[in-house]
């Protein structure tokens, strides 16, 4: 038997649809990414925002991004009806901004410092200066549902970085700071 087939998940299609979601879980548990917080602006400029790990970069011409949010969100719903939002990459010291987007707190944007100008054609969503290592103001090119998310494309419009902030990463459920370049070559 290989490793492979020694998996305990799911027994594939005969398997129930839990067995195949709790071994989907468990494998991207075991993947680790970047951790990013969502932001934009309502209609009321009442600004929104959302931890993500779902990100992607899918072209460089022209430049677009890729982030997955829940059907139904309150900040997808404002990105959609601003047609804008800002990915703010966060850095290593930034997991309590990372658990609070997480949360969804009424008083998130209480709690942190953030900067948007509504004047600055560029802007995509309020901007998290302290806990950011990059921040990508994007506009919605373009969404597509499936089931209980939707994909949305962005179009980055600037980027804005501090390479010497450590990226925070997730997997297996914790939180690790990416090794700083000098690091890389110890791994």
């Amino acid at each position: 038997m290989t490793e492979l087939s020694q998996l305990t998940a799911s027994k594939g299609p005969a398997g129930s649809h839990r067995a195949v979601a709790d071994a989907q879980r468990a494998m991207m548990s075991r993947f680790p990414t970047g951790v990013a917080v969502l932001t934009t602006v309502d209609q009321a400029g009442t600004p929104r925002g959302m931890t993500i790990s779902s990100l992607c970069s899918v072209s460089l011409e022209p430049p677009t991004l890729l982030v997955c949010l829940r059907s139904g969100s309150p900040t997808l719903e404002a990105a959609l009806d601003s047609g804008r939002f800002a990915v703010n990459l966060l850095h290593s010291a930034a997991r309590p901004v990372a658990d609070l987007f997480a949360s969804g707190a009424p008083d998130r944007f209480d709690r942190v410092r953030w900067a948007h100008d509504d004047a600055d054609p560029y802007a995509g969503g309020p901007h998290l200066f302290q806990e950011a290592h990059a921040i990508a103001d994007c506009l919605v090119s373009d969404r597509h549902r499936s089931w209980d998310h939707l994909v949305v494309f962005g179009k980055v419009l600037r980027v804005t970085q501090s390479p010497d902030q450590s990226p925070l990463v997730y997997g297996r459920h914790e939180y690790r700071a990416w090794p700083s370049a000098g690091d890389v070559g110890r791994l």
